[in-house]
């Protein structure tokens, strides 16, 4: 258990950075900042631990950063034409993505500085208060975000979140894995298992129409384990949209116990990494904006590729289409979700 000063904010806010592990070796190392994920080791086949996440040597570059490693809120990913209705008022959001609203606004959770109300060997608890029209969101919204490292080699995440009005709440984890290591290129032959039949479309903006629609035939079949290169190359409707992976999988899950979401595999070390969540869906990013203006640790050049996401979630642009899952949270009930990331 470790505890060291990272940086500081155009405030004078200190930031810390804050290491928890198991008994394995297996360890992540996360800043207050964003609840960031900086680095996260884990094993390869012969014990060799190498740091699996892209991340950023100092404050500064985290700021200009793809949302590397953080906790985004209040809502994960677009909300079309930034603005949503709830109990027959409009709400309008900050406009960050072309017309639309992504990952909270323009100082979403990723970019405040959260309370550390619990540090132990292998735990780290996280607080931050939202207060009622942050972002054009309504409500105060109380946060709590629990990392764990597990003695099986598990990252797990546990969010809570209660309101004092009805507001809206999708809250992620936006890591960028590479399986091979945070430096050795990009995830091509990585390999994508996803329990998911359906998939929801999205429009040239990366926004859901509302249609959900069977991955059969589509680069989006991963009922099979495959690689994302082939995928990635093709000329699909569907790829062209996104410019690559950018697509949110309806989850064959219950939702009650963390289920099984998604599998990575990768060839070259032989690490596996298992996705489990209640959340009803996963958005899998395959990095395809990243570029070389990107400094990341230990001053590498990330570029397009090198890392992807699997963003457990509720469906994007939700609140304009009442048949997927709600993201509604009524005023004095409990936002509960958990992720994990186990590695194997």
């Amino acid at each position: 258990m470790t505890k060291k000063l990272f940086g500081k904010t155009p405030e004078g806010v200190e930031v810390y950075l804050y290491t928890i592990e198991n008994g394995n070796g297996m360890k992540a190392e996360i800043i207050n900042y964003g609840g960031t994920v900086v680095s996260l080791y884990v094993p390869d086949r012969d014990g060799r631990l190498t740091d699996v996440v892209l991340g950023c040597d100092n404050l500064e570059n985290y700021n200009n950063s793809p949302y590397f490693g953080a906790i985004i809120g209040r809502h994960a990913n677009r909300i079309e034409n930034a603005v949503f209705e709830l109990n027959g008022r409009e709400y309008r959001l900050a406009k960050n993505d072309g017309n639309n609203h992504l990952h909270g606004g323009i100082k979403g959770f990723d970019k405040v500085v959260w309370d550390v109300t619990g540090h132990s060997g292998n735990t780290l608890k996280l607080h931050y208060l939202s207060r009622d029209g942050e972002e054009g969101y309504p409500g105060n919204l109380d946060v709590t975000v629990t990392y764990t490292i597990t003695d099986d080699n598990g990252l797990h995440i546990d969010y809570k979140a209660q309101a004092d009005a009805d507001t809206m709440v999708n809250l992620t984890n936006h890591s960028y894995f590479n399986l091979s290591g945070h430096s050795a290129g990009d995830i091509l032959k990585h390999q994508l298992k996803i329990n998911a039949d359906k998939f929801t479309v999205n429009n040239e903006e990366c926004i859901p129409t509302g249609e959900i629609i069977s991955v059969e035939g589509t680069p989006l079949d991963f009922r099979d384990f495959k690689p994302v290169e082939p995928g990635l190359m093709s000329d699909n409707i569907h790829i062209k949209c996104g410019n690559g992976y950018d697509h949110n999988f309806v989850l064959n899950i219950s939702g009650e116990e963390p289920g099984f979401a998604a599998e990575l595999f990768d060839p070259a070390s032989q690490r596996r990494m298992k996705v489990y969540t209640t959340k009803p869906g996963v958005q899998f990013y395959s990095g395809n904006y990243l570029t070389d203006q990107i400094i990341g640790k230990g001053g590498v050049r990330y570029n397009k590729w090198s890392g992807l996401c699997l963003e457990t979630q509720f469906f994007p642009n939700a609140m304009k289409h009442k048949h997927f899952p709600s993201p509604v949270l009524k005023a004095g009930e409990l936002y509960h979700h958990v992720t994990i990331y186990k590695f194997e």
